[in-house]
C-alpha cells in the first residue's frame, strides 16, 4: 500500500493553477509544506504567491507546453478545464484533448498520481437523489459531455496502471471566486430581494473549495490502492435554496428576501434572454437551478476519510464576505471564467424593480 513521499521531496504540477480552484490548491500545498510547485495556465499567475511557484504560460492542448511543465514532477493535480460558456470547440479540445495530453506526458515521465478534478455535471439532470459514484452518466451540454469524454481518458491510464483518481464536485464556491455569485452577491450588496427560478424548495448541494482542496490533498497522500478510484465531493450540511441564499441577504443586513418565481415561464424567458445574448446564465445553471441536485459523499467518507467541514450557508458567507473584502479589485473586470464577475446584461436593468 504505497503512499506518497514527503511534502518537501514533493514535486507537483498544477495545470489551471491560476484559476479558482487552481489558486486555492496552491495555497493548499503551500500550507501542507510543499515547495516545489509548478503551475501550468494560459492565463497569467498574478497572485502574491507568484514568487512561491515556477510558472509555465501555456495551453494543455499544447504538448510542447505540457512537456516542459511536466518535468520532473511526481504528481499532478489537473484543475485546467474550459468552462460551459466557452465555444463547444474550446471545451471539448481542452477538456479531452488537453486532458489526454497531460496523461501521456505524465505516463511518459512516471508521474506517480494524476489527480483528475470532474463535476457532478457528468450526471445531466437526473431523476433520483442522491446521486453515487456508479449513475449513468448523461452529459448536459458540451461541458457535461467532455468531462464525460475526459474521465473514459482518465480510465484508459488507469487500466494501464497509472494512479489517477477522479473527483466529481458539486458545484464550489471560496475566495477568489466570482462568475455566475457575483449576481447573489451584487444584489445583496446593494439591498435588494433576490428572484429565484421556481419556489426554492429543492435542495441543491454546494461546496467549499477549502473542503474540495483537502479532498484533493487525501487523494495525494491516502494509500494508492484506495485513492485510485472515483469520487463525489461535496458538503455534507445544506438545505433548501432558497434557506441557502437567503442566508447571505441575511448577512447583509438590508432585510431582503429571496422571491421566487414559476420555474417554466422563467426558464422560457431566460432561454431567449440567453439566444439574444442578453443574460449570462447559460441552460445548465437556468435549467437545473429549481430542480433537487445533491450526491452522496458517503464513498468519500469511508475510503478517503473526507470530513467537510463547511455547510452550504457557511460556504456562501465565506465567498460573500471574500467578495465585499476586494470589491475595488474587480469592478471593471467582467469575463466568462469564475475568477471574474459575469456580464449582468439585462439582468442589471430587471435588478432596479427588486
Amino acid at each position: 500500500m504505497k503512499k506518497c513521499g514527503s511534502a518537501e521531496k514533493l514535486k507537483v504540477l498544477v495545470s489551471g493553477g491560476s484559476g479558482f480552484l487552481g489558486i486555492n490548491m496552491v495555497r493548499k500545498l503551500l500550507e501542507k509544506g510543499v515547495t516545489d510547485i509548478v503551475v501550468l495556465d494560459s492565463a497569467d499567475f498574478d497572485y502574491p504567491e507568484k514568487e512561491r511557484i515556477a510558472f509555465i504560460k501555456g495551453d494543455i492542448r499544447d504538448k510542447f507546453k505540457v512537456g516542459e511543465a511536466m518535468r520532473g514532477v511526481k504528481q499532478v493535480v489537473h484543475t485546467a478545464a474550459a468552462l460551459p460558456l466557452y465555444s463547444k470547440k474550446d471545451i471539448m479540445t481542452t477538456d479531452v484533448d488537453g486532458t489526454r495530453n497531460l496523461l501521456e506526458a505524465a505516463e511518459k515521465n512516471n508521474v506517480e498520481r494524476f489527480i483528475h478534478i470532474s463535476s457532478t455535471a457528468v450526471y445531466g439532470i437526473p431523476d433520483h437523489h442522491p446521486l453515487l459514484e456508479n449513475d449513468k452518466l448523461i452529459g448536459v451540454g458540451p461541458y457535461g459531455e467532455a468531462k464525460i469524454l475526459a474521465e473514459e481518458v482518465c480510465l484508459e491510464f488507469r487500466k494501464k496502471g497509472m494512479i489517477v483518481p477522479i473527483l466529481r464536485p458539486k458545484s464550489f464556491i471560496g475566495p477568489e471566486r466570482l462568475g455566475v455569485f457575483v449576481l447573489l452577491y451584487d444584489w445583496a450588496k446593494d439591498g435588494k430581494n433576490f428572484p429565484m427560478i421556481g419556489s426554492g424548495n429543492n435542495r441543491y448541494q454546494l461546496l467549499d473549495v477549502e473542503d474540495l482542496a483537502e479532498s484533493i490533498w487525501l487523494c495525494m497522500t491516502r494509500n494508492a490502492d484506495i485513492v485510485n478510484d472515483t469520487f463525489n465531493i461535496g458538503a455534507k450540511n445544506f438545505t433548501t435554496m432558497k434557506e441557502d441564499y437567503q442566508a447571505v441577504l441575511d448577512y447583509a443586513g438590508f432585510g431582503k428576501k429571496i422571491i421566487g418565481f414559476p420555474a417554466k415561464p422563467a426558464i422560457w424567458a431566460l432561454r431567449i434572454l440567453e439566444f439574444l445574448r442578453l443574460s449570462p446564465l447559460y441552460k445548465w445553471v437556468y435549467e437545473t437551478a429549481c430542480e433537487d441536485s445533491f450526491v452522496s459523499i458517503e464513498k468519500a467518507e469511508k475510503v478517503l476519510e473526507y470530513k467537510p467541514v463547511f455547510s452550504n450557508k457557511d460556504a456562501l458567507i465565506r465567498n460573500y464576505k471574500w467578495y465585499l473584502d476586494n470589491l475595488k479589485k474587480f469592478e471593471s473586470v467582467s469575463g466568462i471564467s469564475h475568477r471574474v464577475p459575469w456580464k449582468q446584461g439585462i439582468l442589471k436593468i430587471i435588478k432596479k424593480f427588486f
